[in-house]
């Protein structure tokens, strides 16, 4: 367990001296975004050394850890300079909404696919199947997105067009979301259902005249859940980073929204915490996987 921390203290702190780093390299001022470019050379200097962009970065980077541990951190630029803890609390239950529900459409597509497909081997069910998966892998996000707008909220008028106002605001997004994981994840259950249906055990329990059925979910289903475990613990991460662009298309205020508005402005406090928190989720997300694991799998119990 102390290991565990100890990664996750290294991946934490590596993240926000990466993006820290990152933001110093990228064209552009926040003093511009403040002021304009026709601002002063006198009112550019005072404004600066208000909010503390004339320090050097690891000075910026120290405050900016500093007023966090503290709660008091704020954003970058005035005249409001609003606390960002609220606001990353406000945006990250979307955010999580949002994932949750696309890894339930991923699971809901992905898990029939593929023991449909690893069940009809060669038949045309599997090819299907897999070609659904591969098509779904091709659809880049940003193209699905605006796509399912057109055919589903301005054609046919059946759900919302963006917003987060109820649980019809949600579909679209999640679908979107999920539907590139849902791919992979198909691919994959198909190939370790394969590899579980050539055990022995399958073999002895089809001798013992089970039905195809009971073979499939109860013998062969349950251990080819083992690898899927941690592919879906790492994809949860995935699609963390994911809904970015799909909060950006469907209007939705989770996190991603906030960062990307973070980074229009220039607010370096902000996309700081919101890259932060993006790594302590995946973390988390990762240390819970490794539990899960050892959960469904008594033998890594065993040898942890």
């Amino acid at each position: 367990m102390s290991r565990r921390l100890v990664s996750a203290l290294i991946a934490m702190v590596g993240a926000l001296l990466l993006v820290s780093l990152f933001l110093h390299l990228v064209p552009g001022d926040p003093v511009d975004v403040m002021l304009g470019e026709q601002a002063t050379q006198v009112d550019r200097a005072a404004l600066r050394q208000a909010v503390g962009l004339d320090l050097p970065w690891y000075a910026q980077l120290w405050t900016f850890a500093r007023d966090l541990a503290t709660g008091e951190l704020r954003t970058s630029l005035p005249p409001f300079q609003r606390k960002v803890l609220p606001a990353l609390g406000a945006a990250l239950p979307y955010t999580l909404l949002l994932t949750v529900a696309a890894m339930a459409v991923s699971l809901l597509l992905a898990l029939p696919l593929g023991v449909m497909a690893a069940a009809r081997r060669g038949t045309p069910v599997d090819a299907a199947a897999m070609g659904v998966s591969v098509a779904g892998v091709a659809l880049p996000r940003f193209w699905l997105g605006p796509v399912l707008i057109i055919l589903f909220a301005l054609k046919l008028d059946w759900l919302p067009v963006s917003g987060a106002e109820s649980w019809r605001h949600l579909v679209l997004p999640a679908f979107t979301l999920g539907t590139a994981l849902a791919a992979f994840l198909a691919r994959m259950t198909r190939a370790t259902m394969l590899e579980a249906l050539r055990e022995d055990y399958v073999t002895v329990a089809r001798a013992k005249g089970l039905s195809p059925r009971v073979v499939l979910w109860k013998h062969a289903f349950r251990n080819a859940l083992l690898p899927l475990v941690t592919v879906l613990g790492l994809e949860f991460g995935a699609l963390l980073g994911g809904a970015i662009v799909t909060e950006k298309v469907f209007a939705w205020p989770g996190m991603g929204t906030l960062l990307l508005t973070a980074i229009e402005k220039r607010d370096y406090n902000t996309v700081r915490a919101t890259v932060l928190l993006f790594t302590f989720c995946y973390v988390l997300v990762n240390t819970l996987t490794d539990l899960a694991y050892a959960w469904v799998d008594p033998r890594v119990r065993r040898r942890s």
